[in-house]
């Protein structure tokens, strides 16, 4: 009995990897094609429009650059200087407002290749020149969050910038080389 439950499960087992060996792999994509730009989620199409950081200034906030978003919010617990505060406000307004423009200006390029494919009408120059375009946003973009991090770094103090990685929970803040005295050059 115990022999024929073995070889029922063993027959089982040999049937459904078969049955699943033989499926279409589904794509990771499918359920995209209803997007209005194949290419960024409805998320991310936000996101770049409402000029918000998405990652891109990553290495400098991990490496201890504070960004004026998050010291705004942190304000209170880093003891902020009116002057520091105001400094911040001003740096972080016009980061968001450059970051606006160019996410929106980016969207309408993507949007602009996605509908070149959809029609069918684009051109291998077509194609060259509206990823560069495309690339050319991305990398302002990116420099203008990573500038507003720097900026923001020869703010505040080296106590002030050790408190801010204490917080956002990126370890000690205290770490040897790091802050705005040792990144000024």
């Amino acid at each position: 009995m115990f022999r024929i439950t073995i070889i029922a499960l063993l027959s089982a087992l040999g049937i459904a990897s078969f049955v699943y060996a033989n499926q279409p792999a589904r794509s990771p994509y499918a359920g995209q094609e209803a997007r209005g730009i194949k290419s960024l989620s409805d998320r991310e199409v936000q996101d770049y429009l409402a000029g918000r950081g998405m990652g891109l200034a990553k290495a400098a906030e991990l490496n201890h650059y504070p960004g004026p978003a998050h010291v705004l919010e942190l304000g209170d617990r880093l003891v902020l200087s009116p002057e520091q505060k105001s400094r911040t406000q001003t740096l972080f307004k016009a980061m968001e407002t450059r970051a606006k423009e160019l996410g929106k200006s980016l969207v309408e390029q993507e949007t602009r290749l996605d509908r070149m494919f959809a029609s069918r009408q684009i051109s291998r120059e077509q194609l060259k020149s509206g990823l560069a375009e495309i690339a050319r946003l991305q990398g302002e973009l990116r420099q203008a969050h990573l500038e507003a991090h720097l900026t923001q770094a020869e703010i505040l103090t080296h106590e002030q910038i050790a408190k801010y990685v204490e917080l956002r929970g990126y370890g000690s803040g205290a770490a040897a080389g790091h802050g705005a005295s040792a990144h000024k050059h």
